[in-house]
């Protein structure tokens, strides 16, 4: 079953069920699959899915850092369910013993030699861990390794 249709048999049975915090996450995130699928006139594969999610989940945690930072809690609470609901459609994460090691496999792929090739080793690896990874902390890792 696709991520998309996924989607829309949990839209379903939220609706079904009476959860209105749960339909009202999933209707923003169709909203936001459609404006996508709209602005471009593609249709978005589960990869493509992966990334307005992860869009999606950055805005929330920015707005949690700035509901907290300006002391309102209860707006600050409704954005981490959001949260919560939204990681149920990222696929597993990984560890960072499987993060390292695809590191060290795609350095040794790609030929890199320095830091000065870091956006080549990014490149790969964005398409690879999309999702399952952190890649703030995955740059740190990759200069890390390139530099030492």
């Amino acid at each position: 079953m696709s991520l998309k249709q996924k989607i829309t048999d949990d839209m379903k049975a939220a609706m079904r069920s009476g959860d209105i915090k749960r339909r009202d996450t999933i209707r923003l995130l169709q909203a936001a699959i459609k404006q996508r699928e709209v602005d471009e006139r593609i249709v978005l594969d589960d990869a493509a899915i992966i990334i307005v999610i992860e869009k999606m989940l950055k805005q929330r945690k920015d707005s949690i850092a700035q509901y907290e930072a300006a002391r309102r809690m209860d707006l600050a609470d409704i954005e981490k369910g959001e949260v919560s609901i939204l990681m149920d459609y990222m696929p597993q994460p990984l560890n960072d013993a499987e993060i390292t090691a695809l590191i060290t496999e795609t350095i040794v792929a790609s030929g890199a030699q320095g830091v000065r090739d870091m956006g080549k080793v990014m490149s790969i690896l964005k398409l690879k861990l999309a999702g399952r990874a952190d890649m703030a902390k995955v740059s740190v890792l990759i200069k890390e390794k390139l530099s030492g």
